[in-house]
C-alpha cells in the first residue's frame, strides 16, 4: 500500500486510542517491527533505546513495540519513564541507531503514540516517516501469526535507571546559575517530568515543592499539566508570596509553561521574548533572528523588532520550528505552547525541564522577576473565526474575499495580523484576525467571514 501522503505519522508521530488502531497488541508488534526492518536495512544489528510516559496503556506497548524490534533483529535498551526530549537526548548521546517514546504528550490518559528520534536526535522527516509507514503497510499484509506468538512472552527491557541519570545529569550542567533563592513550585502533571524533575531541581539546589507528582495511569494531563496552566497558577497567587515562580510540564515534559508570583500564566511567546533578548545581548542569537509559528501573537512579534530581534513563522508544529531553524541557522524557535528549542547548546528537541532551566537562569542572574522580564509585551486582542463553505475555491480567486482581506491588512498596516486559509481537514475556512483593540479586531473579523458566507457559504 503506498501513498504519498502520511496516513499514520502526525506532527508527532503516532497517535490515537490506546487498543485500537493503529495502537492494538498486533498492530503496536507490527510496527515495532517495521521499524527494526527500516533500521536494519541501513545499520547492521541497530541498537535502539526506548522510553515511556506514565499512561496506563504505555507499558503494554512500549513492551509490543520491544518485541517487534527484537524480532526483525534489533536490540532494545529501555529506559522506563522518562520525558520525550530525555530519549532523544539518549538517542544522540549514547550512539543508538535510535529512540522511541511511548507517549501522547498532553491527550488524555486514553490516548497514546508512538515517536521516532533518528541517531542525531532529531525527530524523523516527513519522507522517511512515509518510507516507514510503507514498510509497516507491507507487513501488515503479510502472512502472520506464529511470529508474533513466539515472541508474546518476552517483557519489557527493566528501566536503566542510569540512562535516565545520564539525562538528568546532562540538564543539571546545561545552566551555572546558582538557583538556592528561587521557591518554585513544579506541576509535573502527573507524567514523564515525575521521574526526572525533582532529582533534577535538588542536584541544581532549587528550593522547590511539587504538585501532581503522583501518576495513577490515569490522571496524566489531568486538570493539570501544560494544558491546565491556571492550576499551578492559582495555587500560587493563593500561596501568599511564597513562590518565586510556578513551573507546569505536559504529560512528556517537551513543553513548558509558567507561572509569575502573582499567578499570572506565562505562555511560550513570553518565553521566546524572554530568551531571546538573554541570547541577543550574550551574542547567542546568529542574525538576531527567532523562529515562531503562525499561532504566535502579534505583540511577540512587535517586542522582538523593538529589540532590534526579527521574528519567523514556520508551521505549527515544534518539528517545522525546528526545520525552519536549521534553514535558517537560527538557535532559538518555539510555540505558543511552549514548546522551545535552545540550539546554542546540544537540545535537538522541544524541551520543558531545559525550558525551566532556562527561564531560572535569566532570572538568577538578572536578578529580576519573571513578571518586570516580560513586562513590556503587549498581547494584541485576536478571534478565529470558522465559515462552512461549499467548496474550496482559492481566496484570491474569488474578488471580493481578497478585497476585503486586502483592505483589512492596509487598515493594520502592520499592527495587526490577517490569516485567512481553508482547514486541511473540514470544508471550514477560518479567519484569525489580531489587532491592536478589540473593537477593530471584531470589526475586520466580520467583514471578511460576511465576505466568505456571502461568496462560498454552505
Amino acid at each position: 500500500m503506498a501513498s504519498s501522503k502520511r496516513q499514520l505519522f502526525g506532527t508527532d508521530g503516532i497517535r490515537g486510542v490506546a487498543g485500537e488502531l493503529p495502537l492494538t497488541m498486533e498492530s503496536t508488534f507490527l510496527i515495532g517491527q517495521a521499524l527494526g526492518h527500516d533500521l536494519n536495512r541501513r545499520i547492521s544489528k541497530p541498537q535502539i533505546v526506548i522510553g515511556q510516559d506514565t499512561r496506563e496503556s504505555s507499558e503494554w506497548i512500549a513492551r509490543r513495540v520491544t518485541q517487534g524490534l527484537i524480532s526483525s533483529g534489533s536490540s532494545v535498551d529501555s529506559a522506563g519513564v522518562i520525558t520525550t526530549p530525555g530519549i532523544a537526548y539518549l538517542a544522540r548521546a549514547r550512539g543508538y541507531a535510535a529512540g522511541i517514546v511511548i507517549s501522547a504528550s498532553h491527550n488524555p490518559w486514553t490516548d497514546n503514540g508512538i515517536k521516532v528520534f533518528s541517531a542525531d536526535g532529531y525527530k524523523l522527516p516527513d519522507d522517511e516517516e512515509l518510507a516507514i509507514e510503507q514498510e509497516i503497510f507491507a507487513v501488515l499484509q503479510r502472512p502472520r501469526g506464529s511470529e508474533i506468538e513466539r515472541t508474546s512472552s518476552a517483557s519489557t527491557l527493566p528501566g536503566d535507571a542510569a540512562l535516565r541519570r545520564a539525562y538528568v545529569e546532562w540538564l543539571a550542567g546545561a545552566v551555572g546559575s546558582d538557583f538556592s533563592g528561587l521557591r518554585v513550585l513544579v506541576d509535573c502533571a502527573n507524567g514523564a517530568a515525575t521521574a526526572e524533575a525533582p532529582e533534577l531541581f535538588s542536584l541544581r539546589g532549587v528550593n522547590a515543592a511539587f504538585l501532581c507528582a503522583s501518576p495513577d495511569g490515569k490522571n496524566i494531563n489531568d486538570n493539570c499539566g501544560a494544558l491546565h496552566p491556571e492550576t499551578v497558577a492559582r495555587t500560587v497567587a493563593n500561596s501568599a508570596g511564597q513562590y518565586d515562580l510556578g513551573i507546569t510540564f505536559d504529560g512528556d515534559a517537551d513543553r513548558a509553561l509558567f507561572s509569575d508570583a502573582e499567578g499570572r500564566v506565562v505562555n511560550g511567546d513570553a518565553v521566546l521574548l524572554l530568551a531571546a533578548r538573554d541570547m541577543h545581548a550574550r551574542g547567542l542569537l546568529p542574525n538576531s533572528t527567532v523562529v515562531a509559528t503562525t499561532m504566535s501573537n502579534m505583540g511577540l512579534e512587535i517586542a522582538l523588532r523593538d529589540s532590534g530581534i526579527r521574528m519567523l513563522r514556520a508551521d505549527v508544529g515544534d518539528k517545522y520550528v525546528l526545520q525552519e531553524m536549521l534553514k535558517t541557522g537560527s538557535t532559538l524557535g518555539g510555540e505558543q505552547s511552549g514548546h522551545i528549542i535552545f540550539r546554542d547548546g546540544e537540545s535537538t528537541t522541544g524541551d520543558g525541564l531545559l525550558t525551566a532551566l532556562r527561564v531560572m537562569d535569566v532570572m538568577a542572574r538578572t536578578r529580576k522577576p519573571l513578571a518586570e522580564l516580560i513586562a513590556d509585551l503587549r498581547i494584541f486582542p485576536q478571534k478565529i473565526q470558522n465559515i462552512r463553505v461549499r467548496e474550496k475555491i482559492p481566496f484570491s480567486e474569488v474578488p471580493e474575499i481578497q478585497r476585503e482581506i486586502d483592505a483589512a491588512s492596509a487598515e493594520l498596516d502592520g499592527n495587526g495580523r490577517v490569516v485567512v486559509r481553508y482547514s486541511g481537514t473540514e470544508a471550514v475556512a477560518r479567519v484569525m484576525i489580531e489587532a491592536e483593540s478589540e473593537e477593530k479586531m471584531r470589526s475586520l473579523v466580520s467583514r471578511i467571514s460576511g465576505s466568505i458566507k456571502n461568496a462560498l457559504g454552505a
